[in-house]
């Protein structure tokens, strides 16, 4: 074999190995970005604005944004937001006093995320490990029989991930099936606002439902606290927190269970 033969074997064998070495960085890129990828949790939050027949105006409770959002943030989560009706959503419960209010408030880039929430049809379920359900009272007339949120929670579920709720966020759970026909509450330990809560402001005859006796009548194993004490309860991938006292709780129950299925 001549040398100027061997020079030009040895050149392609030089050439092969650095596309074959491009090629492998770019493969662990793309695991990489995956990985990234899937370090995405959905927040709902409610679109309905009025308090019944009260006159009296509602929406989602941010502080049962604002708390599990900053135990996920700082964990490297990142968050997007949907809505019912998608858009810049209603809220109350702006406690000045609350610093992590004030921390989500003044965080442009998530308030320009959930002043511009995604639709269900704009949701890809397969990019989120988790689904958070936010309270406030305006969730009891628009999470329980939106089928498009259901059918999310379903695939984020059913894809071993984690669905949480908080408050009257567990309305969003009531009617969500499994690929199996069974209600994804259904034999599971769930909380919720109570009956005593709910009669507690006055409002019981205001929500169209009590919340905590449909969670029982779809099978949920129903826990409860006193009034206005933290509980959060956790059972095969479902979180569900008490009250807005609650929320901080549940934000760290979710990165709890997210870490065990690293």
């Amino acid at each position: 074999m001549n040398k100027v033969f061997k020079n030009f074997l040895a050149g392609i064998m030089v050439i092969a190995g650095c596309t074959i070495f491009l090629g492998l960085n770019q493969a662990t890129a793309q695991t990489i970005n995956s990985k990234k990828m899937s370090k995405k949790i959905l927040f709902v939050v409610t679109s309905h604005d009025k308090l019944g027949e009260t006159g009296e105006t509602t929406g989602y409770y941010l502080g049962e944004v604002s708390h599990p959002w900053a135990v996920l943030i700082d964990a490297g989560y990142e968050i997007d937001f949907v809505s019912p009706k998608g858009g810049n959503p209603p809220y109350y419960g702006a406690n000045n006093e609350d610093p992590i209010n004030q921390k989500f408030l003044a965080d442009k880039k998530y308030q320009a995320k959930i002043q511009n929430t995604l639709k269900p049809s704009e949701v890809n379920p397969s990019d989120y490990v988790a689904i958070l359900y936010a309270g406030g009272h305006g969730t009891m007339w628009d999470f329980a029989d939106n089928t498009e949120l259901a059918l999310i929670a379903q695939k984020i579920y059913e894809n071993n991930g984690i669905v949480s709720a908080v408050c009257h966020g567990p309305a969003g759970l009531v009617n969500i099936k499994l690929s199996n026909g069974k209600y994804l509450v259904d034999g599971k330990k769930i909380n919720a606002f109570t009956n005593e809560e709910e009669i507690a402001v006055k409002l019981e005859k205001v929500v169209p439902f009590s919340l905590e006796t449909k969670l029982i009548e779809r099978g949920a194993k129903f826990e409860k606290s006193g009034l206005w004490q933290s509980h959060v309860t956790v059972d095969q991938r479902v979180v569900t927190g008490q009250n807005p006292q609650s929320a901080h709780g549940v934000g760290e129950a979710v990165l709890k269970e997210l870490q065990k299925l690293k």
